[in-house]
């Protein structure tokens, strides 16, 4: 049997190297249009800021090593140019000119491009990418010949890496998003933890605008990025990190049924031709929570795919389905890392799936140990309780609570179930009640209707609602809703009456830090026959929802104890 694969790095080397395994008979030829086969290129941002110093720990195999290893034939420099899927042949441009090449079993793993919007000056001599092995050490050379200033376009995940890398050098950095946060996938109260961190690093974000020229500075190495807003920014360095497509054309014109430019596959990762397999950022993958199609440019998914096409092409004993993608991502940003999984507000939202969102500030492990810190969490539940998504922001925990949590989603475990995990715990790691399984707590309890919730974008319209705030007096004085009732919690059993006086028949909206003194409020107040709901993620969530109008939309001033 002949496979040819093309393309190499996660999913294409992971196919050809699970092919091998399974069978040492099989003649299994790699065509890679560039010149790296194998490669770290999650990695590639961290050569450019200096943490790996040494651009070969990112080349992870040769084609010589992998023939050594593997008996692969794996050829740089091949572009397949077309695909004829009745004839099963190829057609390959190499350095020694056009061939054709017959297959039996053919795997597409092409991977994706960067996009490059039709930008006036996209192609001056400052633009960059950040795909690439030469990427990565063209970039650092840059750096190392004394470029100062540095603008990303893009703030999605490798436009925030290669914003981190370029100031972990020194560089001046801005980053410009046409989103109105960093992190666009990352919902709006922890993308503003993100921009914070950002700004902290002396980065400046530019949210919200886009770049509308790029313009070569005569005489001089720079550039300048003119903004829709109208500012204008200096730069020796521009990255674009706006985003990728499926390069797939070669697929499109052999015929296979394709969506949205990436190729549509089966559960087994087969397309709609026969004996052509597909996987990796150029192929659609099935979205867990929704059930819909959407490209998943990630690393992990793409190398299990390739496995798994793998065990089909040869029939392997317990071959499995490629499962479908719950998105896991992460990224670190200066002190603090940002991760999800899952589907997100808006992907709810556009796909009509009921939900309810849960904030919690819980510490990373025990508050009495040293350097315990806040974690922000954001979940969404579905009404039956099932997990539909996660998002989680802070210095320190973060990975492991969404790996939790992602593997709950993937063994299918209700919200409510998260109260049983028996998670590891001494004081320097965790808490008895770990931040997880309190996600479980709070949404069991909102399930069963023993909490209400009200939340931070309805802040400025609770006219028909008496705001409760059971902070301490101190921490009421330091910013407040206009209006607010303050109450500590401790006190609010023995002064209810002042409460139905002042709510004067109105609900009541019980607010506190971070949620936990206003749901034991809550429960007071409901106790008394008082109808309420309880702020979710407390002020600390109000204060990320609002960003920089945070301090226009709280005050000192109001009603006092």
């Amino acid at each position: 049997m002949r496979i040819i694969i093309v393309g190499g790095v996660a999913a294409g080397m992971s196919a050809a190297a699970r092919a091998r395994r399974l069978s040492e008979d099989a003649e299994i030829i790699v065509l890679e249009r560039g010149t790296e086969v194998s490669f770290a290129n999650c990695g590639l941002p961290y050569h450019v800021s200096a943490e790996i110093d040494d651009a070969e720990d990112l080349r992870l195999h040769t084609p010589q090593s992998l023939r050594a290893a593997l008996n692969l034939d794996v050829r740089i420099d091949h572009e397949v140019t077309a695909i004829d899927t009745a004839t099963r042949t190829l057609t390959v441009l190499s350095p020694d000119g056009a061939q054709t090449l017959a297959y039996d079993a053919l795997v597409l793993a092409p991977g994706a491009a960067a996009v490059r919007p039709p930008l006036p000056g996209i192609g001056s001599p400052q633009v960059r990418t950040l795909r690439t092995v030469t990427d990565a050490i063209e970039l650092r050379t840059l750096v190392d010949d004394g470029a100062r200033r540095a603008v990303v376009l893009g703030a999605g995940y490798i436009g925030i890496e290669a914003a981190e890398a370029m100031r972990h050098r020194g560089l001046e950095v801005d980053v410009v998003e046409l989103a109105p946060n960093v992190l666009p996938r990352i919902e709006r109260e922890l993308a503003r933890v993100a921009s914070d961190e950002l700004e902290r690093l002396g980065i400046r974000v530019h949210a919200g605008v886009a770049a509308t020229a790029i313009t070569s500075l005569a005489g001089v190495a720079g550039a300048t990025v003119t903004l829709s807003d109208g500012r204008d920014i200096t730069a020796d360095i521009v990255i674009l990190s706006v985003g990728v497509r499926p390069d797939t054309a070669f697929a499109m014109d052999a015929g296979i049924v394709t969506e949205r430019g990436a190729i549509v596959v089966d559960e087994r990762g087969r397309t709609s031709a026969a004996g052509v397999w597909a996987a990796g950022d150029a192929t659609l993958s099935v979205d867990a929570t929704l059930g819909i199609r959407r490209p998943v440019a990630l690393a992990g998914p793409a190398n299990r795919a390739g496995r798994l096409i793998a065990d089909d092409i040869f029939g392997a004993a317990g071959a499995r389905a490629v499962p479908a993608a719950l998105g896991t991502a992460i990224v670190r940003i200066g002190t603090i890392t940002v991760a999800s999984t899952g589907a997100n507000r808006d992907d709810l939202a556009a796909a009509g799936v009921p939900f309810r969102t849960l904030h919690l500030h819980p510490n990373q492990h025990a508050g009495y140990f040293p350097g315990a810190s806040a974690m922000h969490l954001v979940v969404h539940i579905g009404d039956d309780g099932a997990l539909l998504g996660a998002q989680a922001a802070g210095h320190d925990g973060v990975d492991k609570r969404i790996d939790v949590l992602a593997t709950a989603m993937r063994a299918g475990l209700g919200a409510a179930d998260l109260i049983d995990l028996d998670l590891a715990y001494a004081p320097p790691y965790g808490q008895a009640k770990d931040g997880v399984n309190l996600i479980g707590m709070v949404a069991e309890n909102l399930l069963a209707g023993r909490l209400r919730l009200w939340y931070a974008e309805d802040a400025t319209d609770g006219a028909d609602a008496l705001v409760l705030d059971v902070r301490r007096a101190d921490e009421f004085a330091s910013g407040h809703l206009p209006g607010a009732l303050n109450i500590p919690h401790t006190e609010l059993r023995g002064r209810l009456d002042e409460v139905r006086i002042a709510a004067a028949g109105r609900p009541v909206r019980v607010m506190c830090a971070a949620g936990v003194r206003s749901n034991i409020a809550y429960r007071i107040l409901v106790g008394g026959g008082i109808e309420a709901t309880s702020l979710s993620g407390g002020i600390q969530t109000l204060r990320q929802w609002f960003g920089r109008d945070a301090d226009q939309v709280l005050t000192s001033e109001g009603v006092h104890a």
